[in-house]
């Protein structure tokens, strides 16, 4: 089957960052958002809080902000919008240092002010507002909660099929978000559990969302995105991509990431993401101490290489 349907990057904080984001167009047609960005903190004129703003390189995207003052984000919002194609608010991160401050997963305790959250965003830009949480805190309250969203007047929904209290473990509940999905009128993004183009497929058909979100099976394997595409447009499986096309694309993003942010930051911030390229590179646990300790560029450079030889 022939599938044309959108598919996003998620907002992984710390992880979907610009270098991220362009590794990750090279490879599909991956819809991406910013990292997830402190209303509060714009409000403030927080420098390092700009920017996680899109570059004039990448061109306007679906910017998320945080926080629970409803006149503080439509303030976010207006400041965000010359970059944004959509202001997307998050009330499902369920991080403590997130949700104990009121923010993320803890607005959907009180769909009240999130309710007010969005009417306050609606008005302030003239913009699609979209919300994106979790199936509830400890149990399932998501359709009821898509729903105020709606009444709100949030235009798209994206779901992530966990509650707050299960972080990332155990299974994403495809049928919560199903019945997310049939609780509102407003398109809705199911996220949760996605590794592979059939898990991509799965989702669609397991709950008839109307798009899809890739979260952490990308981490470490971008080709993800090209695996779907091909799968979505042909019905064809792609195989899984070679080695050598995670020790390229791990040296691709670090020397990317040095020219973005500096030698000494563009390894530092890299060494999440060359773990994750190498996990399964025959010969990579072998060099992981020295490769993940030194911030000379030469020397990781010459340790990436040297895998090709492994």
């Amino acid at each position: 089957m022939i599938y044309n349907t959108r598919v996003y990057l998620a907002p992984m904080a710390g992880v979907a960052d610009e270098v991220f984001r362009k590794i990750v167009s090279s490879y599909g047609r991956a819809i991406p958002f910013t990292e997830m960005i402190s209303a509060k903190a714009m409000h403030y004129n927080d420098k390092k809080t700009a920017a996680l703003l899109p570059s004039a390189e990448e061109g306007r995207m679906i910017v998320q902000l945080f926080g629970h003052e409803p006149g503080i984000l439509a303030e976010a919002a207006e400041k965000v919008a010359p970059f944004a194609t959509e202001i997307n608010i998050n009330m499902g991160c369920p991080m403590p240092k997130i949700e104990g401050n009121g923010d993320g997963c803890a607005l959907m305790k009180n769909p009240s002010l999130a309710g007010e959250i969005v009417t306050a965003v609606k008005k302030a830009v003239s913009l699609p507002v979209s919300v994106k949480f979790r199936m509830g805190i400890e149990s399932e309250t998501s359709p009821e909660f898509a729903k105020a969203m709606e009444n709100a007047g949030a235009d798209k929904i994206y779901i992530h099929g966990r509650t707050k209290e299960q972080l990332y473990s155990g299974k994403a509940n495809l049928s919560a978000i199903r019945r997310v999905k049939e609780s509102v009128k407003i398109p809705v993004v199911g996220n949760g559990d996605i590794f592979s183009a059939i898990d991509a497929e799965n989702m669609l058909k397991e709950t008839f969302v109307d798009e899809i979100m890739v979260g952490r099976g990308c981490l470490g394997n971008p080709f993800l995105f090209r695996e779907i595409d091909h799968y979505f447009n042909t019905g064809e499986l792609l195989p899984i991509a070679t080695a050598e096309e995670r020790i390229d694309v791990c040296k691709r993003h670090l020397l990317l990431a040095m020219e973005k942010k500096g030698e000494v930051r563009g390894i530092l911030e890299s060494r999440k993401h060359l773990a994750w390229y190498l996990k399964t590179i025959r010969g990579a646990a072998k060099i992981r101490n020295a490769l993940f300790s030194s911030v000379n560029p030469d020397e990781v450079i010459s340790m990436i290489d040297s895998l090709k030889e492994g």
